[in-house]
Order: C-alpha cells, then structure tokens, then sequence
C-alpha cells in the first residue's frame, strides 16, 4: 500500500532528493533509493511498503532487548522490509534485504485491536522491529500517534540511522527505543555497513534526552571487539548518562560474513570493561 513519503524535495526532470535519512539518496523516476523502500513514481516519492506488515508477534519485552523498561511485561511486535544500512552480518536478512517477502496489509484499527486485545497477556504496547522501523516512518509515526492515544507504549528497535528533522517529529510519540550501534569505530560502518558512526550517535543523544533508551552492540572477532574499542563506547554513553543500558550480544555467522561465532571470553572481558563506566551492562545470545 503506497502512500506518498514524506522528507523529500523534486529537483528537474522529475528526480526526487530524500531526506529521511544521512545517505540523501538522489532517486530517478521508476528507481528506489538504498532503503529499497522509497520510490520514485513519476516524480512523487512514495513509500511503497506503508501498512504492509512482514511479521508480527506477542514478545517479552527483554526479546527486543529491553532489561529495564517494564520487565517482564509483553510487547506486540511488528516488522515491515527494507533497512537503509546493508550490514553483511544482518540476523533479519531476508526482510531486511530480500526480494519481495511475504507480506500482509496492517490496517490502523486493526493493529490497535490487536495491541489491546493482548492487555491480559501483559502487552503494553507495540514494538516497531525486525526490519529497520525508521525506514516504515510514515506508517511508524501515524501508527505511534493512534497507540498513543490509548494509553499504551510504542517503541523502536531501530539502527538509528535517521536525521534530526524526522526523528524529533517522532521522538514524542515513543516512549523507549534499543538503538543498535554497530561499533564504536570509523572504519567499521563504511565497511561492513554502508554508513556512519556519527548519525547514530547522534540519534541515541537526542533519544536519551527525551526517553528511556538502551544500545546493543553486536560483538563480532576482530572487527569491533578491541578492549579500547569497547571502553571509548562506554565512556561516551556515560557522558550520556551512566544508566543507559547497554547489551553486548554474541556474533555467530549471518548472511555475508563466515567468521567464527565470539568467544564467550571475549564478551566477558568487554563486559568487565564496560562496568568500569556504566551501571548496566549484560550479554546475550550466549
């Protein structure tokens, strides 16, 4: 169900600039940009994947992860496809980067039904997740604004990769967010992702300044899991706040990259690290 996007500007010969994000895509007529999700139909930028849901599930909450945002509660949550980073790691590929996977269309009424049919099961909300939910914003911000208005939560697992613009015009509708930060390294991003550092950063500072937010860090072998790596990224969220979360998960191979799974030592020794500097450090996928 496409619906036209928004954050965007028509330059000459009906090609459209995107804003929504830090790659600025520059998109011809009948050409999508990175996200694979934002297209270019005569001029009008349209989001091509607006209402159309992939998967949909009753989660507890520290799934997403979240340890310290009503535990032990229940969070429904829903994925669309497409994702503006092209990590060669990426546990949700084939939403996130496949061709055409199985959808159906989520109307609004639907979807608040189901949030409140749940609230004897725990719910509290709904979970925008899966793939890259900032790259679902038009349906992410209209649906947030409808669950908001029943009292109950919204939350984003997202990559952070948005910019400032977009993401303040949907900070007050979300009440807490796990924000991925790949690495804490320069050369990490480009290579292994297709993006920057910066960018996210910057959105876990915006987001920290308005709701509860809690990072994880996929520690892969060699790429992210220097001990100076994993302590520059804890001393720049304790600059933050010393009580952010932060959950450092065991790499195995995915999709594009075959290296061997972390060692188990490896993660307890950045975790050790990390509690040098924040009160809140766990591991997972071990």
């Amino acid at each position: 169900m496409a619906k036209e996007a928004m954050y965007w500007i028509k330059k000459d010969n009906d090609i459209v600039k995107c804003f929504l994000c830090p790659h600025g895509c520059v998109i011809s007529p009948g050409n999508k940009g990175i996200c694979r999700v934002r297209l270019n139909e005569k001029g009008i930028l349209k989001a091509i994947n607006y209402g159309l849901c992939t998967a949909i599930a009753l989660d507890p909450i520290e799934k997403k992860p979240l340890y310290d945002f009503y535990p032990g509660s229940q969070i429904l949550s829903i994925g669309t496809f497409g994702c503006n980073l092209k990590c060669s790691f990426c546990q949700n590929w084939q939403i996130a980067h496949g061709e055409n996977p199985p959808n159906h269309e989520l109307d609004m009424r639907d979807l608040v039904r189901l949030a409140q049919k749940y609230l004897p099961e725990g719910n509290i909300g709904v979970a925008y997740t899966y793939s890259e939910p900032l790259m679902w914003y038009e349906f992410v911000l209209d649906a947030s604004k409808e669950i908001k208005e029943t009292g109950l939560k919204n939350i984003l697992v997202t990559n952070g990769y948005i910019e400032e613009e977009p993401l303040k015009e949907l900070v007050p509708f979300i009440d807490a967010a796990n924000v991925d930060v790949k690495a804490f390294n320069n050369n990490f991003y480009p290579k292994l992702c297709k993006g920057k550092l910066d960018p996210v950063k910057r959105t876990v500072e915006i987001l920290a300044e308005n709701i509860h937010v809690e990072i994880t860090t996929l520690v892969i072998p060699g790429e992210n899991d220097a001990t100076d790596e994993i302590e520059e990224l804890a001393r720049w969220m304790k600059s933050i706040s010393p009580e952010i979360s932060l959950h450092l998960t065991r790499y195995f191979p995915n999709y594009n990259l075959n290296l061997p799974p972390t060692p188990l030592e490896s993660l307890r020794r950045a975790k050790e690290v990390a509690e040098k500097y924040l009160t809140k450090v766990y591991l997972g996928n071990i």
